[in-house]
């Protein structure tokens, strides 16, 4: 990721609308990134034999217009800001559409309401996205839209699997976009078999310095990097520290069609406990 790529926010009216609007205003103001809002509307040309009501349509095009409007209120005046109103059969296809036309390079969304305040509920908009997307996707937390600062802290979540890779890859573009520190996370230990803690945190201390070393090669930013300790993903993330202004980066599920996302157990586990934002990195070719 660059200071030239385009954030796309899947905006509407509602509270989850404004915890994806925060975020994404945030990372833009923070990457120097221009932000595009879309609000997606039924696509009333297609009610196959109900003809269409031109009355309708433009109160539906002015009830959106309005609201998007209001969401310019919300964005700092230093981030390049543009709304827009787009038509699908559903909301993920409408954002999807919208992130190929625009040349958008990340989509955010805000988590289903009946989460607990700062943790994740995945609905549907974010499930389909989750499922199909060519470009990563940021879940914002509920309630992020009343304490959403600017980017203090990139955290990648690195492992040995396929795709890991793209997610340090990707931490370290916004890492350096941003100025922040990076900091790497080894799950290696979590994945091996086992029961022996000891033997395990050695060997996750060591791919830990290892990918940490790459790191340091590859890129001028200030990284540091810890080991996931604990009986589960969930214990693991909730003994480690987070800021306010922190994102976590992972990657999909090695299920995931090539170039396309899919939420493994590990990021959905992740989900249940983090108090921050998350990007979901496609599957690399």
């Amino acid at each position: 990721m660059t200071t030239d790529q385009r954030i796309l926010v899947g905006y509407t009216a509602t509270p989850a609308g404004e915890d994806a609007l925060a975020a994404g205003a945030a990372l833009a103001a923070s990457l120097g990134a221009d932000l595009d809002v879309v609000l997606v509307m039924p696509d009333t040309s297609r009610r196959g034999n109900v003809p269409n009501d031109p009355a309708y349509d433009a109160l539906l095009r002015d009830t959106a217009e309005g609201w998007l409007a209001e969401a310019r209120t919300r964005v700092p005046s230093s981030v390049a800001f543009s709304g827009r109103v787009a038509f699908g059969d559903s909301l993920a296809e409408g954002l999807l559409a919208s992130a190929e036309e625009l040349g958008s390079t990340l989509i955010v969304v805000g988590a289903a309401r009946g989460g607990l305040l700062g943790r994740f509920t995945v609905g549907s908009v974010a499930g389909a996205l989750l499922h199909a997307s060519p470009i990563p996707v940021l879940l914002a937390p509920e309630g992020w839209r009343d304490h959403a600062p600017r980017l203090t802290r990139v955290t990648s979540m690195v492992g040995t699997r396929a795709g890991a890779e793209a997610v340090l890859t990707t931490g370290e573009r916004l890492s350096a976009a941003a100025g922040v520190p990076l900091r790497l996370v080894s799950l290696l230990a979590l994945d091996l078999p086992g029961d022996a803690q000891a033997p395990k945190q050695n060997v996750g201390e060591h791919h830990a310095a290892t990918v940490l070393q790459e790191a340091s090669a590859a890129t001028g930013v200030v990284a540091t990097a810890v080991v996931a300790k604990g009986d589960t993903i969930q214990n693991a993330i909730s003994r480690l520290d987070w800021e306010p202004g922190e994102v976590v980066v992972v990657g999909s599920s090695r299920l995931a069609q090539p170039s396309r996302l899919f939420l493994g157990s590990t990021a959905a586990a992740m989900l249940r406990e983090l108090p921050v934002p998350m990007i979901v990195v496609p599957r690399p070719e």
